[in-house]
């Protein structure tokens, strides 16, 4: 796979409330392990090694989780003082993600999917599509990005959070798009969210591609609480006995997480 990723781990996580002010959601335990490690260890595994995660919020410890030895020398870091919206951490990242297929992927979401036949599906993508969409079936569609499709599976309409969406597949915020987009992006700094104003721009231009497996956002308490509850699919197991994982381990952050019961959200 000729392939960049950019993994965006830098949002404050306020959904979570009381648990974000302990630890950053893209390190949220997910049955022991960090989501983040998760993403990271299945990308490498598929062979994918030029990737980029941004930071902001509790950057620090961000920061030391990418320094460890499994991490540091494949992993580049793009620490961002001000939150610069998902879109534009593709613009800030324009020179690394340019002259390939990029990989945008939203580092909140549990996401069991077969990124080969991900990548597959966008090398088969219907002429004049730019991008590939994952989507998923939600049982709140209010509260996702609504798409619908025609029978080639090109995205002809997209609903973000409205009140009355015309169905349940939403945008599972995993992207592959080419440099045509990332030009778009480029081009405009005015353009900084990526659901709100690059899919909208790119109708008629998105391949969908429908992820049948595992695909939750661990943003809010009661959803990071049903990611306990899946079994694991991650690709590797994590073997790293460094200081930080042992830090990790003994974080609180584990004993809120156990605390916590469906009563309390």
């Amino acid at each position: 796979m000729k392939i960049k990723a950019l993994i965006l781990a830098a949002g404050h996580g306020s959904r979570l409330k009381e648990l974000s002010k302990l630890w950053p959601k893209c390190l949220m335990p997910i049955n022991g392990r960090p989501l983040l490690e998760i993403w990271l260890d299945n990308l490498l595994v598929l062979g994918i090694k030029d990737i980029v995660v941004n930071t902001h919020y509790f950057s620090n410890e961000v920061s030391s989780f990418l320094s460890r030895d499994k991490y540091k020398e494949l992993i580049s870091e793009s620490f961002e003082s001000k939150l610069l919206g998902s879109a534009g951490t593709v613009r800030n990242n324009y020179s690394f993600l340019s002259n390939s297929t990029i990989l945008l992927v939203h580092g909140d979401n549990l996401c069991d999917a077969d990124l080969t036949q991900f990548y597959q599906a966008h090398l088969e993508r219907p002429e004049g599509c730019l991008m590939t969409m994952m989507t998923f079936t939600t049982d709140n569609p209010q509260s996702c990005g609504i798409v619908e499709y025609n029978n080639e599976g090109v995205l002809v309409d997209f609903h973000e959070k409205v009140d009355c969406p015309p169905g349940n597949e939403a945008n599972g915020a995993v992207y592959l798009f080419e440099q045509e987009v990332l030009d778009f992006i480029y081009r405009d700094e005015e353009i900084v969210d990526f659901s709100n104003q690059v899919i909208p721009a790119f109708i008629n231009k998105i391949f969908v591609w429908h992820n049948k497996k595992i695909h939750i956002d661990i943003g809010t308490p009661d959803t990071l609480l049903l990611a306990q509850n899946v079994d694991p699919f991650f690709i590797s197991e994590n073997k790293e006995g460094d200081d930080w994982e042992s830090f990790f381990q003994s974080h609180i952050i584990h004993e809120e997480i156990n605390k916590m019961t469906l009563k309390d959200l």
